[in-house]
């Protein structure tokens, strides 16, 4: 399984951005998916995670109303739209695959890795 994250950059606060994260190998549908972020000096936090059926949706209470989660099972790709941006979203996004069964919230929950993202909203 190889997980491809993009669609990071420069914006400013108050834009908007859309990440995707596009997998490769089998089952995609049957997995739950995660978007996790790391800022400097910080530990990696959760920010939005999307199950695996009818795609039922979690989001950190930093994100919720601002972003939102969806995937695409016959493309194989997760998004996270991400609106009226704040400078402390600035971070590194990774997209993550959920192993069966476990929590959606915790970094330990997740398998598989994709490469990272970086996001930098200015003030």
């Amino acid at each position: 399984v190889q997980l491809q994250a993009s669609g990071g950059g420069l914006v400013q606060a108050g834009g908007s951005l859309r990440l995707s994260c596009a997998a490769s190998g089998r089952s995609f549908s049957t997995y739950g998916m995660g978007w996790f972020r790391q800022a400097p000096g910080k530990e990696r936090e959760f920010v939005a995670a999307i199950s695996w059926g009818v795609g039922g949706t979690y989001y950190a209470d930093s994100v919720k109303g601002r972003f939102t989660i969806s995937r695409d099972n016959a493309k194989k790709t997760v998004y996270l739209q991400m609106n009226s941006l704040k400078p402390e979203d600035t971070a590194i996004y990774y997209c993550a695959r959920r192993a069966p069964g476990d929590s959606y919230y915790s970094t330990t929950s997740y398998d598989y890795w994709g490469q990272g993202t970086l996001v930098t909203v200015s003030s």
